[in-house]
């Protein structure tokens, strides 16, 4: 299991390839293009609002934040006088075109209305309309981080039914749940990845321990330790567990302990070379990088650094070392977190901990972590709701009970 894909702009080189195993970055061929909605379309919403299931208590749920209804744009925003679309062809060999960001669950005479108001879709046919669906969902804090259920061993939960929106959000479940089915098969242990190892590792614990109220999408902003998770030491951090679960061929394994023994011996490098900046002075090459004006490639193309690499690894080379070296103080800072952090994560709760025989929980604390089934204190730590007093009280009996 590695990271996949990413796209990083270097300086003055070319752009990193798509994915860790790609030597060169796709060639799209698929066209999009951008267009605004306009007052015809949004009076067109306004005045066939009492037929939206979205508004007419037909469906009652709470819609994904972070992708409203056209009815919602309308409804929620009155002030906006046009919303961006975005026309994204169904294939390379197709003549159908998906209007992204106009989803909506109108009657199919008012979406051929509201489609052909739009500039440029006057003569456009509506080959599939949208349609409202309201989703039943497990609360996730039945499951274990294994993503396994609480109730039901061996049975294991990944997708939207877990309270989720978004394919990555839903692929990356289904990635880990069948990873650790694989793994509960075999006799082995689940794959638990932290959250200082991936982000992947960051919405399981979310959804584990905090639950859901409204649908979740993964964002970089609920990473504590998002200086960590970055794309270009993604292999660093990730291939290695990939491997320990065989989804890491031999090719593949070769290949990245190279790429491996290569950031080792660029770092050492970087922190022995000396090289000339502004002033004259000659200064170790890891102590100009923490100059904002200074990259490493241009201290390679200034011939003042050379680095071990290869043609199809080179750029993913140039970027992890620079990052590790250029904000050495800043991931130092945050590697003292994870290790104050990880003290909690190793304290492991029973899942059998009976949590009501504890003296001194309030009934509130009991019900919550009674619910959530925190696996470890670390998490226990998480649950909305837990008081520092409530987890030292369950900490001090887990050896007791």
């Amino acid at each position: 299991m590695t990271a996949g894909a990413f796209h990083v702009e270097h300086g003055d080189s070319e752009p990193v390839p798509f994915s860790f195993v790609a030597t060169t970055p796709p060639v799209n061929r698929a066209a999009c293009y951008l267009l605004h909605t306009n007052e015809r379309v949004h009076h067109l919403v306004r005045v066939n609002i009492a037929d939206s299931p979205l508004y007419n208590g037909q469906i009652a749920g709470i819609g994904p934040r972070y992708c409203p209804s056209l009815e919602d744009k309308v409804m929620r925003f009155p002030e906006r006088e046009r919303h961006q679309l975005y026309l994204e062809p169904e294939g390379l060999d197709v003549d159908e075109i998906y209007l992204n960001g106009f989803s909506t669950s109108l009657p199919v005479e008012t979406q051929r209305e509201l489609v052909r108001s739009l500039p440029g879709l006057e003569a456009a046919e509506v080959l599939r309309p949208g349609y409202a669906v309201e989703y039943d969902f497990v609360q996730p804090t039945e499951l274990r981080s294994s993503l396994e259920s609480h109730k039901v061993e061996g049975l294991f939960f990944a997708g939207q039914v877990n309270g989720t929106s978004g394919y990555e959000e839903a692929a990356g479940q289904g990635l880990l749940a069948g990873i650790n089915a694989s793994q509960s098969v075999a006799g082995k242990e689940p794959l638990i990845l932290g959250r200082d190892e991936a982000y992947l590792g960051i919405m399981v614990d979310d959804l584990v321990t905090k639950g859901c109220l409204e649908p979740y999408r993964m964002f970089t902003s609920r990473a504590e330790y998002r200086l960590l998770l970055r794309t270009d030491n993604a292999d660093l951090r990730l291939t290695p567990k990939g491997r320990a679960v065989g989804l890491v061929d031999d090719t593949r394994w070769d290949r990245f302990s190279g790429r491996w023994l290569r950031y080792q011996t660029n770092s050492n490098h970087l922190n022995r070379t000396l090289v000339r900046v502004e002033g004259g002075a000659n200064i170790p090459a890891a102590q100009a990088l923490r100059r904002p004006e200074i990259t490493l490639a241009g201290l390679i193309n200034n011939s003042q650094v050379v680095i071990d690499t290869t043609p199809q690894d080179r750029l993913l080379d140039i970027s992890s070392v620079e990052a590790a070296v250029k904000y050495e103080g800043y991931l130092l800072r945050q590697e003292q977190a994870v290790a104050r952090a990880q003290h909690m994560e190793r304290r492991v709760i029973p899942g059998s901990f009976p949590f009501h025989l504890v003296p001194g929980l309030s009934l509130e604390m009991i019900q919550r972590f009674s619910a959530a089934r925190p696996e470890t204190l670390g998490q226990a730590q998480r649950i909305p709701g837990a008081t520092p007093a409530a987890v030292a009280v369950v900490g001090a009996y887990i050896d007791r009970l």
